[in-house]
């Protein structure tokens, strides 16, 4: 029996799809197919998928929205293992919000408004999954997840089921232990606040309008491409570099936001690769920083 039978036994065969276009699947709309794609239906299931994979030494990756990750136009010869489908769940429990990984943050954030709950408003416009949220203490306009997740139900690296809080989270910028100790999120309780509703609508009205105004969001792109360098600004840095609109192909430095890489519309995952090893190279020789990609990668960019 092949890795793919052995899945089909858990998650059913029609959860299971062969080299799936894993463009569609990410915000950068660029790269290549997953040998293997599969849509658990449980955190149970998740974690028998997750085991099958380990068990048979086979490379495997987790994947919400995919709005921090760069596929290879080679893809991926692993196991793509999307939350998105069926975790995507979301309730509120007195001054408690629970969702499950595959929830979009903006939808929890939402969620949060329509019971009258504050603390989530920060989260409204960010691209990404709960759990991938969590997973890299996603942030914005002076909100973090660290500041509002009360606990989370991960997979870890032994296979076992586990609950974790706050502080064994350990949150930092742009990281959490879930990184560390590689595991996976797969329910986060939010500790949130009662507020009115009007102002928590106002709020979040406020930060989706600078959104739109500041950042390229008509272009595909990962958010964010670079991480805050100690000290700095990464779109300053880049824009002072006179990297604004830099471009290969349809890979290209957003004009609007030099902190953005864009896919202008036929970008391939190797221009939007070569275009950041660019910035990151200019930028280390005019200012002797290191900037550090935000955004992940799977598969192979060896030439």
């Amino acid at each position: 029996m092949n890795i793919k039978e052995m899945i089909e036994q858990i998650v059913t065969r029609e959860n299971v799809l062969e080299n799936e276009p894993m463009k569609i699947h990410t915000t950068f709309q660029a790269g290549g197919n997953a040998r293997l794609f599969v849509m658990p239906r449980t955190e149970e299931e998740t974690a028998k998928v997750v085991q099958i994979c380990r068990e048979n030494h086979a490379e495997w990756v987790i994947l919400g929205h995919g709005s921090n990750l760069l596929v290879s136009d080679k893809g991926y010869d692993g196991v793509v293992i999307w939350l998105k489908k069926y975790l995507n769940g979301c309730w509120a429990e007195e001054n408690e919000m629970i969702a499950q990984a595959g929830v979009m943050m903006p939808t929890v954030a939402r969620e949060a408004w329509k019971c009258g709950l504050g603390g989530l408003e920060f989260a409204s416009g960010i691209p990404g999954t709960v759990g991938g949220g969590v997973t890299m203490n996603a942030g914005a306009y002076g909100g973090e997840m660290a500041q509002v997740v009360k606990e989370a139900l991960v997979l870890t690296e032994d296979g076992k089921l586990r609950t974790v809080s706050n502080k064994e989270l350990q949150f930092s910028y742009r990281h959490s232990a879930v990184q560390s100790e590689k595991w996976i999120v797969l329910k986060v309780r939010f500790l949130l606040f009662p507020k009115n509703s009007e102002d928590i609508k106002t709020l979040m009205d406020d930060y989706n309008g600078r959104r739109r105004e500041k950042q390229p969001l008509e272009y595909g792109s990962a958010g964010s491409t670079f991480k805050r360098p100690t000290g700095y600004f990464a779109g300053k840095l880049i824009e002072d570099a006179g990297l604004k609109g830099y471009r290969i192909g349809d890979a290209q430095v957003s004009e609007k936001h030099a902190g953005f890489v864009i896919n202008r519309g036929n970008a391939t995952a190797s221009e939007i690769w070569s275009v950041c090893n660019h910035v990151k190279k200019t930028v280390k020789e005019k200012f002797g920083v290191d900037l550090e990609m935000e955004v992940k990668t799977i598969g192979s960019f060896e030439a």
